[in-house]
């Protein structure tokens, strides 16, 4: 059988190497990866190896935003992840290179290297160079965005279709700091991706020779006996929590490094995001709320001079081992600094925010815990009047409709692992907000999660979730709500007794889904501020 696909007499003594590819048409962010497989499989191939190229499956968080299919974006993590441990533990493989794209590939990816637990390199596909709009750099927030400036009358059909045509001009994933390039920026930081892989442009010949190396990186662990396991340690993962910090990064990377730390068998917790915080500025400039691209990141030097700035100050720590054979401390030796006439990363002594925008929020409304993505540019604090939606669709109408107004603290509930099922992500009703101009004006929580591209004042991944009977399912209209970035808090006004009399009345709805892969990841899947992985309770 292996004749039949290609092996000759001498591939039979060479290691095998899979070479997971999550090329699909689905989406832009993915459409390139079959050519980057095969070039990862050339690497491979002249280093000694005989490569095997394999696929998964990817959909798109973009297309499928706002909409019931987004229910599945989180499930495909899962997916992704058993259906790579799957291939590579059945054909036996010796190594292996995953290339990811879009949001979950990336996460999915790691966690089967981290089940294998074979020598392996991860390459991420590349970003996207933003499109061009009236001479301003537009992407995929930009659409969400002018949806809300059209509903508020601020632009009109014309220019709403102009801005929706030429903002994803290509291949590669969405080009701010969102989920991808968070996600890509904390594998490098792990350890799992050659140096700058995370910073290059999806169509560029740096990108190919990345995925050739990286599978001939795969050989050279090989011979030395690194493993998944040697790299990624507790100390790793706090230098990607670091990096997470200092880029301005999604909340989706708490979600995910959580899950990826299971996976490795590494002690992590929503905590551990507040004590690096504490000593992590905001160094980045990037979207959602600054200014620039990744592609414009990439122009100035990528990661790389980062990692330095942040190892030479004491943030890092440079010891751990890497993909490359090397030390962190050793990729970086000689990096030259980011040039002197840039505005995109500033020095660690003129932040742009002292300690991190992400905050792990505890309260009456969120005992086990919320993430909240606070940038300092809409306050830290807010105090407002709740009105709640059931559903994420609910929500948008009503935003779209000018129900919501200043003051309104918007509460979106049954939409977390299990709600969902499957915590789909809120862009369209944040981008609605902004778009209406009320950015600075509501607040928005929700036991759903964000993608990497809202901003505004809003608190995701609240713990317990309403479906299973979390204070957020008590939330009424009128209620007062506090939510505090500087004490890390979040609070409803109630007192004892109507805590007690809604919670007496409150009854669990029945299952959204009975059936299929929605009803097995809502049966198995731990809280968010567990990582929402579906191999906990198995042993619990």
């Amino acid at each position: 059988m292996l004749r039949a696909v290609g092996f000759s007499d001498e591939d039979f003594t060479k290691p095998a190497i899979g070479i997971a590819s999550t090329w699909s048409m689905v989406t832009p962010c993915n459409m390139h990866i079959d050519e980057l497989a095969r070039e990862a499989g050339q690497g491979a191939d002249a280093a000694g190896g005989k490569s095997v190229i394999f696929g998964t499956i990817t959909v798109s968080d973009g297309i499928s935003m706002g909409t019931p299919g987004m229910r599945y974006s989180l499930v495909s993590r899962e997916v992704i992840a058993d259906s790579i441990e799957t291939v590579v533990g059945a054909e036996g493989f010796d190594g292996l290179v995953a290339i990811g794209g879009c949001d979950k590939n990336m996460p999915g990816c790691m966690m089967a290297i981290s089940r294998l637990n074979r020598p392996a390199v991860f390459v991420y596909g590349g970003t996207i160079v933003p499109g061009i709009h009236r001479d301003k750099a537009v992407d995929i927030v930009s659409v969400f965005e002018a949806v809300g400036q059209h509903a508020n009358q601020r632009i009109d059909d014309a220019e709403l279709k102009a801005i929706e045509s030429c903002s994803i001009p290509g291949a590669g994933s969405c080009g701010g700091m969102y989920t991808a390039n968070t996600m890509a920026s904390a594998i490098e930081a792990l350890g799992m991706s050659l140096p700058n892989s995370s910073a290059q442009l999806a169509i560029s010949n740096d990108k190919r020779e990345d995925c050739r190396r990286a599978g001939a990186a795969v050989l050279h662990l090989l011979e030395r006996g690194i493993r998944p396991s040697d790299i990624m340690t507790r100390e790793a993962f706090e230098n990607a929590i670091t990096v997470v910090i200092a880029l301005g990064g999604s909340t989706n990377a708490v979600l995910h490094l959580l899950a990826m730390a299971h996976a490795a068998g590494v002690p992590l917790s929503i905590d551990d995001f507040t004590t690096i915080g504490r000593r992590t500025p905001v160094l980045c400039d990037l979207k959602p709320s600054g200014k620039y691209n990744m592609a414009h990141f990439t122009r100035i030097g990528g990661l790389t001079p980062l990692l330095a700035m942040l190892l030479e100050a004491g943030l890092l720590h440079g010891d751990c081992l890497t993909v490359t054979g090397k030390t962190l401390r050793e990729n970086v030796a000689g990096v030259a600094p980011y040039p002197k006439d840039q505005d995109i990363v500033l020095p660690l002594e003129r932040p742009l925010k002292a300690d991190s925008h992400l905050r792990i929020l505890y309260g009456n409304l969120a005992p086990e815990g919320a993430v909240a993505k606070i940038s300092g540019k809409e306050g830290t604090r807010f105090q407002g009047e709740a009105i709640v939606f059931e559903s994420e669709e609910d929500a948008m109408k009503a935003i779209l409709a000018g129900a919501v107004r200043a003051g309104h603290v918007i509460v979106i509930r049954n939409e977390g692992p299990v709600g969902g099922p499957g915590m789909r992500e809120m862009l369209g009703p944040t981008s609605a907000v902004m778009g209406l101009g009320l950015g600075q004006e509501v607040a928005l929580i929700t036991d759903g999660r964000f993608s990497g591209g809202s901003h505004g004042f809003v608190v995701g991944h609240i713990s317990p979730e309403a479906a299973t009977g979390g204070p957020l399912s008590l939330v009424r209209n009128g209620d007062s709500i506090t939510i505090n970035a500087e004490t890390n808090t979040i609070d409803l006004d109630l007192t004892e007794d109507e805590w007690s009399n809604r919670r007496a009345a409150w009854k669990p709805a029945p299952p959204k889904e009975t059936r299929g892969v929605l009803a097995k990841f809502a049966r198995l899947t731990t809280s968010a501020s567990r990582g929402a992985v579906t191999d906990d309770a198995l042993f619990s």
